[in-house]
């Protein structure tokens, strides 16, 4: 065999022939899961073939991988159940859409001492949010308790609190990981000589309420006969001191909770369930965004998310529906309560997503 150049005619040899490749990154698993997940999102094959091209994967490589993933049986099963998903979100737009059509979509109501069948059919029966004024006149806690009493009265208390908050973005996950044993005179000490802070927070899971030399604080209170069973309050009623700067990022309760404010003041930014498929609700009932500082690149569907914001007083008591979206901030040192032993049903269902990124 012969080729011929400006040289003349020159005899072929394989073993001298060095054929022109363009280089091109591998195809990893990991990208091949993103074209998998934007397919199913219906992204279009020119985009993603750009897309990979940008990173260094060669375009017949691309084009081979978007035919072999469409004509794929797993892929295509897939794509059955994401077409069923995307009808539920679709509904929960038509919810969206509805809702913005009332101004009541960013309010919160403030009722004072609601009978149990108002507080029954208005709020609890559909899932609206109400702030209820009036319930905690008569508990002796909302005069006696602050940091300087629970030092005075419970200082010799062992506690546990959540510690080294800051250094974990995922604390809420590592529960476990965070817990710090000491006594109470030195977690007031700690709270009321800090900066605002989110570094440290006693919290639900903690169940300081539950420890031996705590309990006759629920003599202080009185559990709200018309809406809160008195008989079931074991593993269901938590008790929550922090400096001003706690933090609660945003997520979901799979239950629903009254939320007492004793002492200090909590800014809460509460968001519908029906917003769920905008608000990147990857691991159990978490949302990877940042509300101090939502990255729209990373997250471009939160910025179609619209937030109630409210802060609740000591003395108000706020109802936060099963399932609705809320994110906590400390303005003060506060001293919270938490229900979950309502008169009404209160157990549902749940199914928790773990999606790996």
């Amino acid at each position: 065999m012969t080729y011929f150049n400006q040289l003349g005619t020159q005899e072929f040899s394989p073993l001298k022939y060095n054929p022109f490749v363009v280089p091109s990154k591998p195809l990893t698993d990991d990208w091949k899961r993103w074209i998998a997940e934007n397919k199913l999102l219906g992204a279009d094959d020119n985009s993603l073939v750009q897309t990979l091209v940008q990173h260094g994967i060669d375009a017949n490589v691309a084009r081979r991988e978007l035919q072999t993933v469409r004509s794929h049986p797993y892929f295509q099963a897939g794509r059955n159940f994401t077409d069923a998903l995307r009808k539920l979100e679709s509904h929960a737009d038509i919810s969206i859409k509805l809702a913005e059509l009332s101004p009541k979509q960013q309010q919160i109501e403030r009722r004072d001492k609601l009978t149990q069948q108002e507080f029954l059919e208005n709020y609890y029966a559909t899932s609206t949010p109400v702030i209820l004024t009036g319930l905690m006149d008569n508990w002796p806690a909302l005069s006696l308790w602050s940091p300087e009493y629970l030092k005075a009265n419970y200082g010799d208390v062992e506690i546990e609190v959540q510690t080294g908050r800051n250094s974990d973005p995922i604390h809420e996950i590592n529960v476990d990981l965070h817990r710090t044993k000491l006594l109470m005179r030195d977690y007031v000490d700690l709270i009321v000589n800090s900066d605002p802070t989110n570094d440290f927070y006693m919290v639900a899971n903690n169940r300081n309420i539950e420890r031996e030399g705590m309990q006759s604080l629920v003599d202080q209170i009185e559990f709200f006969p018309e809406y809160l069973d008195p008989k079931n309050t074991k593993g269901n009623f938590f008790f929550w001191l922090g400096p001003a700067g706690t933090i609660t990022p945003l997520h979901q309760d799979t239950a629903n909770i009254f939320m007492a404010q004793v002492y200090g003041r909590k800014h809460w930014k509460m968001i519908p369930p029906y917003y769920n498929h905008l608000i990147y609700n990857y691991r159990g009932v978490f949302s990877e965004v940042d509300l101090d500082n939502p990255d729209y690149d990373r997250f471009p569907l939160f910025k179609q998310v619209k937030m109630i914001d409210v802060v609740v007083e000591p003395g108000e008591v706020i109802f936060i529906p099963v399932a609705w979206w809320h994110y906590v901030r400390s303005l003060d040192v506060s001293i919270s309560l938490s229900f979950t032993n309502f008169l009404f049903p209160n157990q549902y269902q749940w199914n928790f997503p773990d999606i790996k990124r």
